[in-house]
């Protein structure tokens, strides 16, 4: 079931980039800092839970990493993940080259946990990357709290 449900949710935030950016970028901004705050939990009570990932791993080379180094260092790279899933959700809320570095930086975080498999929830990976690359194209992104531009005055609306 939670496979589906966060199936639906990338749809529905792959839908959103394309027509309405800006919910896209707040949806990206919740996820992204509720799994900071989930991975950061966990990092810090439970980090072994993440070496059962090894067995969803279709990757020998993913499946070797978790069960050697990260079995024995897991809560440091789980903290170091969390604390780029952070900076990603931020940079949604910012413009320029910060909007744009975290959304490379979500695509990457992206791809590298496809290996994963149903660990990742895949497909989610594949469909939320691609809705960061289409946010990643867009023109002129602007902080995300601020309103729309009045065409006439200039002013913006709050």
């Amino acid at each position: 079931m939670a496979l589906v449900i966060s199936n639906i949710i990338a749809l529905v935030i792959y839908y959103f980039a394309r027509k309405i950016p800006r919910i896209a970028r707040l949806l990206f901004f919740l996820l992204f800092a509720w799994a900071a705050c989930t991975n950061l939990n966990m990092a810090m009570n439970r980090p072994q839970e993440y070496v059962s990932f090894a067995d969803l791993a279709f990757l020998g080379i993913y499946k070797n990493f978790i069960n050697g180094w990260f079995a024995q260092h897991g809560a440091f790279l789980i903290a170091a993940i969390a604390i780029g899933q952070l900076l990603i959700a931020l940079a949604m809320l910012w413009k320029g080259w910060v909007f744009k570095m975290g959304t490379i930086g979500g695509i990457i975080f992206l791809v590298a946990i496809i290996p994963l498999g149903v660990g990742s929830g895949f497909p989610f990976p594949i469909i939320t990357a691609i809705a960061f690359y289409h946010l990643y194209r867009q023109k002129n992104v602007d902080i995300l709290w601020k309103g729309n531009q009045h065409p006439l005055t200039d002013a913006y609306n709050r």
